[in-house]
């Protein structure tokens, strides 16, 4: 189940994420996404200023799960681990749009998922939490109701 806010009404979770699959069958969250394109030498000059920037930003900012447990994004043990932000991040979320206009000038794909129960929580601090999708996961006796 979702956490409860005072107001009684589920928390909603957020993911930005592409509306495909990748080689590894996951989909690729917006820094990916993004870091992807890096890779691949498509970025201007300002775009990949952007990046690093907001990059190291995002580093200082919060923790990489896989730091903590590097098992966490372990596919065999973790199908499809992917990390979602909790509402109260909002000084995390502030950021995204700028990573979305950058997949958006490139043509690739995002979208926002938002969920009260996006799966097995694998991982939790104060602004972030890894889930197992419940389709993924085999301890799962729900289906799976995300919301866009």
């Amino acid at each position: 189940m979702g956490m409860i806010d005072s107001d009684s009404e589920a928390v909603q979770y957020v993911r930005f994420q592409s509306p495909h699959r990748n080689s590894r069958g996951h989909f690729t969250g917006v820094f990916g996404l993004v870091n992807n394109l890096a890779r691949e030498g498509r970025l201007s000059d300002e775009q990949e200023s952007f990046r690093r920037r907001n990059n190291s930003w995002y580093d200082a900012a919060y923790t990489d799960p896989s730091t903590v447990d590097p098992s966490v994004y372990d596919d065999e043990i973790n199908p499809g681990a992917a990390a979602w932000f909790k509402p109260s991040a909002t000084h995390l979320l502030a950021r995204v749009p700028g990573y979305l206009e950058i997949l958006s000038a490139h043509g690739v794909d995002c979208r926002v998922l938002r969920s009260a129960d996006p799966g097995r929580i694998i991982y939790e601090d104060d602004v972030q939490i890894v889930v197992v999708p419940h389709a993924l996961d085999a301890t799962a006796t729900h289906d799976i109701n995300t919301q866009m």
